[in-house]
């Protein structure tokens, strides 16, 4: 890891555009709960984020994906070939949990705040639901393509899609826990303590 480089295998660059894709979510989440979803355009949303609206386009597909705060997210490319070639522990749990955690750090915005926010606008514009449910589907399908690839290395216990679940089941489970403890340190601290509970559930 070198000095511009995050734990969780993020750059100095990448960081750079978290923090605008981020800055643009403000703006369209402001800006639609200020006049509602269909008085807000992609050029207003641009020019209260202070970018042009094609470089809008480079973060998000549409205004509805950033009024969700929807956008690509990239986990590190060290993260994603690393678990795919079978590391960085060889222990499946292990590596789910590293893989969780840089998961949380590639969708981390602004806490518990913006989750409020992303809830109230969904309540105010449910037309807003289907593109959510897209968006993760997408997601998720990026998330079994790499325990896909981890299989031609290390055989899985269970079919990718299904590990794939189990990462976003653990990833909620631990903003959650995050959010009971009143954002006590970072949302990542809460992986191992949720995959030992679950842990315990499932053998009980």
């Amino acid at each position: 890891m070198t000095a511009s480089t995050s734990p969780d295998g993020v750059g100095l660059r990448e960081r750079k555009k978290r923090a605008r894709a981020e800055a643009i979510v403000d703006a369209a989440q402001r800006l639609v709960l200020d006049r509602g979803l269909d008085a807000v355009t992609v050029e207003e949303i641009a020019e209260a984020a202070a970018i042009s609206p094609r470089t809008f386009f480079n973060y998000f597909e549409s205004k509805d994906d950033a009024v969700l705060g929807q956008g690509a997210f990239e986990l590190g490319a060290e993260v994603r070939e690393g678990f795919a070639a079978g590391g960085p522990t060889g222990r499946l749990i292990s590596d789910v949990e590293v893989l969780v955690r840089a998961l949380l750090a590639a969708l981390a915005g602004a806490g518990q705040h913006r989750a409020e926010q992303t809830l109230e606008i969904l309540q105010l514009e449910p037309r807003l639901l289907g593109r959510h449910f897209a968006w993760f589907e997408r997601h998720k399908s990026q998330v079994t393509a790499l325990f896909e690839r981890r299989h031609e290395t290390r055989p899985l216990p269970a079919h990718a899609d299904v590990c794939a679940m189990v990462v976003f089941v653990v990833a909620r489970a631990a903003m959650d826990s995050w959010d009971r403890s009143g954002h006590t340190g970072d949302v990542g601290d809460h992986v191992s303590p949720v995959v030992e509970q679950l842990g315990a559930v499932l053998t009980a």
